[in-house]
């Protein structure tokens, strides 16, 4: 983490803005984190922001059950899953999604997209949500993670134990897909390229996936197309980079969890670059899912794993008979550790 820099002359604290109102309807808002922190890649002249997104009576529910939960999304990714809010809800946990800085919500300058050179430059806004759903109240936090959001949440885990409750990993980037080629001689030189060029552009995101869940394009979800784009978006040498850096970590067990963890994934993955249209609604056409099977044991001694069966990539994007599984088992797993927890902490002898 050596790259991130404070880009204030003096130390300084990121501030929350007041709440404006949220394209995910009526009930929603958001909230936008000033940040102050860079790990180079932030937008010369103008400093990063994060986005909180929640409905409006997340304090209300907050101050009957004293739980939250925080939603991270992936690369290239947004927060939108108002289906899983309303299942977090019934069970009385308000579920926050937060938009990292240069991406979703949070995207100052289109050239700036996902140029994240150093992924610990973005544990302050997850430090800053964490503490803004303390001060309304929560004692108790499920942090939820996809993909590449995944991969930051177990970093975050693992960095401040003690910090969270629970931890849900929705199909998490673990380790790199592709041939051993990829895994070692090209990863070896874009770590050297990364340091130097960090917005090189070394590979592309292609649509397929995106297109494939949003309404314009046949799928049963809407999101901003500005959020979460519809047309192939670059990756930066500086990125991949950093995450191929958090993936060592992870096959050297270095990343080590205190509080339970579920791994939740596909039961298969698809082809990636070229995916048809039944592999596109049934599978993981984004990651690997034996490298997820395979890695998270390495995670904690505490981990469990559960397969959804035909799952997409977000789980909780499926198709409704996979994503009401993914659903069910993710939120009855969390509420359980949430009580045992509880009782702990009432009774601290039994542990």
């Amino acid at each position: 983490m050596s790259r991130v820099r404070n880009t204030q002359e003096k130390p300084s604290h990121p501030w929350i803005s007041s709440p404006h109102p949220d394209y995910l309807g009526s009930t929603w808002q958001a909230r936008t984190i000033f940040l102050t922190t860079d790990d180079g890649g932030a937008p010369a002249g103008r400093p990063d922001v994060a986005v909180i997104v929640h409905e409006s009576d997340a304090a209300d529910l907050i101050s009957t059950s004293h739980t939250a939960a925080l939603y991270l999304p992936g690369f290239q990714d947004t927060f939108f899953h108002t289906e899983q809010a309303a299942a977090w809800r019934s069970v009385g946990v308000p579920l926050v999604g937060l938009d990292f800085r240069r991406g979703g919500r949070a995207l100052r300058l289109e050239a700036s997209r996902d140029d994240i050179r150093d992924l610990g430059v973005r544990e302050e806004e997850i430090s800053t949500a964490l503490g803004y759903l303390r001060n309304l109240g929560a004692r108790r936090i499920i942090l939820i993670g996809h993909s590449t959001g995944g991969l930051q949440a177990a970093l975050w885990a693992s960095h401040h134990p003690g910090s969270i409750d629970a931890l849900i990993l929705n199909s998490p980037w673990l380790d790199q897909g592709g041939s051993q080629f990829v895994r070692t001689v090209l990863t070896k030189t874009l770590d050297h390229i990364g340091k130097y060029a960090p917005r090189l552009k070394i590979a592309r995101l292609l649509p397929s996936y995106a297109r494939s869940l949003h309404r314009d394009f046949g799928g049963e979800f809407y999101f901003n197309p500005v959020h979460k784009v519809l047309y192939p978006a670059p990756v930066y040498a500086g990125f991949f980079r950093t995450v191929r850096h958090a993936h060592a970590e992870i096959a050297r067990a270095n990343v080590r969890i205190s509080c339970p963890v579920l791994v939740a994934h596909s039961s298969h993955s698809g082809n990636f670059r070229h995916p048809s249209s039944d592999e596109l609604a049934s599978s993981d056409v984004v990651l690997n899912v034996e490298d997820m099977k395979r890695l998270a044991p390495l995670l904690s001694e505490n981990v469990e794993l559960l397969e959804i069966p035909h799952g997409r990539h977000d789980l909780a994007l499926s198709r409704k008979p996979s994503r009401e599984i993914y659903t069910r088992e993710t939120v009855t797993w969390a509420m359980r550790h949430i009580r045992e927890c509880e009782k702990l902490r009432e009774n601290p002898e039994i542990s």
